[in-house]
């Protein structure tokens, strides 16, 4: 179904700083790359809120019916300390100190990375490039990007000349930096002396005889600049211009801005139509950090083993906590918040769970075509997914009022009643219903089912202190206790 050609898609694209239509380079088709991880640790929190905004964004265009080539890379050469253009490679860093070989490294925090991605319930991306698999490709960039005057080659390393593209071109366009204001902002530091400017970055890096991760170049072995492994394997597999780039807000300047120079010095073409940036996440109101403690990693957030949150968390709880902020706003992330939303989130699967069960009338009482029309209004509006929960929340409205036999649908209207909130909540947020599949709220429904027939047994003896107390210090916990002529159900607030 090409659903697409109904719906009108605004992006917020951070090169122009406004929301633009969307439209395809070529019709009923996306191409997306989106900057993957340097696999030297444990993937970051708030790297995983930015891949999962751009799962989302990768789902909503499939069910609209785009053919979507998703791009999403593995840096596995490692880039140097800081980005910069002097210091230890990253990956080569870590083995060092674990005495193993780079390729360990790239291996185990490759793997790791896929496994947290599972447990998130991400889709695969199309194709999943490594920087090492595409050496060849980023030494015939550098090629043309020297023979069009733009790169020069010192003492076997290769720099990009910032200052002779911005004669010509316009260093800076998508951070909206000057670059006069780069140079006055640049502090001249030792070890830059190849450089015939601070501002200028490395395309090719001489590999000194320490150096384990290297690689035979027309200027001498070495290693490549992490902006230009970017750039060769989105175009490879892209084009010299597609639709969308995305990736986290810190890779903005400089990797995106080095991006989109080398693209035009090599190919003469700006790389993108519409550039997407997703924000950071913070741990109680205060950046992620290491070196002060601040973090938590997707491990310790899922299995509790953590000094910042009160219990374990489920992957669905996470996902729609993130989805419950714009990809673009900052996302603090707080035990408050987290709980908040698991009590929103079994809300709604408890009320998904009823749709089976509802009975269908003569007649709808419910503007349906409405809200359906609401939800994708939410999504064409820059993914908003915020918005689009809270018309989920409508629906379970919707679904307890007919329960309760104080609203009405047709069976039509209840068969895109259930098809709309299931796209939504499953195919397009990417949640999973943890109550049909053997785990918490299964448990849940388990307990509490124990619990009410002990209290039914307790009202039988006439143990009105016991049944009560079941009921009260249910109550408390967030579970509430519904008795009706058919039985006690429960409902979690």
């Amino acid at each position: 179904m090409q659903l697409f050609k109904d719906q009108h898609i605004s992006i917020y694209n951070s090169l122009t700083g406004k929301k633009e239509l969307f439209k395809p380079i070529n019709d009923g088709h996306v191409g997306m790359y989106v900057c993957g991880p340097t696999v030297y640790s444990n993937v970051h929190l708030g790297n995983v809120r930015t891949f999962m905004s751009f799962d989302m964004i990768f789902r909503y265009l499939k069910h609209l019916g785009y053919k979507v080539r998703y791009v999403r890379n593995i840096t596995d050469a490692g880039h140097l300390e800081n980005d910069a253009d002097a210091g230890e490679d990253k990956i080569t860093k870590k083995a060092r100190l674990e005495q193993i070989e780079p390729m360990e490294v790239v291996q185990r925090y490759t793997v790791d990375f896929h496994n947290i991605l599972n447990t998130f319930n991400f889709l695969p991306p199309s194709i999943e490039p490594t920087a090492t698999g595409h050496i060849i490709e980023q030494i015939e960039l550098i090629k043309n990007i020297i023979d069009n005057g733009f790169a020069y080659e010192v003492n076997g390393s290769v720099y990009f000349d910032v200052h002779k593209f911005n004669e010509s071109h316009e260093y800076g366009k998508l951070s909206k930096r000057k670059l006069e204001d780069l140079i006055h902002n640049t502090r001249e530091l030792d070890g830059q002396s190849d450089k015939k400017n601070p501002q200028d970055f490395a395309l090719w890096k001489k590999a000194e005889p320490q150096h384990i991760m290297r690689w035979p170049s027309p200027w001498g072995d070495g290693f490549p600049g992490w902006h230009l492994e970017c750039t060769a394997m989105s175009t490879k597999y892209l084009g010299d211009r597609f639709d969308i780039h995305g990736g986290g807000m810190d890779l903005k300047f400089p990797h995106h801005e080095c991006e989109i120079a080398q693209n035009e010095a090599a190919k003469g073409e700006t790389p993108v139509n519409y550039w997407m940036h997703a924000n950071m996440l913070e741990l109680n109101g205060q950046r992620m950090s290491k070196t002060t403690g601040n973090t938590v990693n997707p491990d310790e957030l899922l299995s509790g083993n953590n000094k910042f949150f009160s219990k374990a968390f489920a992957p669905s709880v996470i996902r729609f906590f993130i989805a419950q902020a714009h990809y673009r706003s900052v996302l603090d992330l707080t035990d408050d918040g987290l709980l908040a939303s698991e009590k929103g989130f079994l809300r709604l699967m408890e009320a998904i769970n009823l749709l089976d069960g509802l009975t269908a009338s003569s007649a709808s009482t419910i503007d349906l075509n409405a809200w359906k029309k609401a939800c994708y209004d939410a999504m064409n509006d820059d993914f908003n997914s915020p918005i689009l929960i809270a018309h989920l929340f409508e629906a379970v409205k919707f679904i307890n009022q007919i329960k309760d036999g104080k609203a009405t649908l047709t069976e039509n209207d209840l068969k895109t009643l259930k098809d709309t909130i299931n796209i939504f909540t499953f195919d397009v947020l990417g949640l999973e219903n943890v109550s049909k599949t053997n785990s918490g709220t299964d448990k849940l429904s388990a307990a509490v089912d124990i619990l009410i027939q002990l209290r039914q047994e307790a009202r039988a003896n006439k143990d009105f202190a016991l049944s009560d107390k079941i009921r009260d210090e249910l109550a408390n916990s967030g579970i509430q206790l519904k008795d009706g002529k058919d039985g006690t159900t429960f409902s979690v607030n």
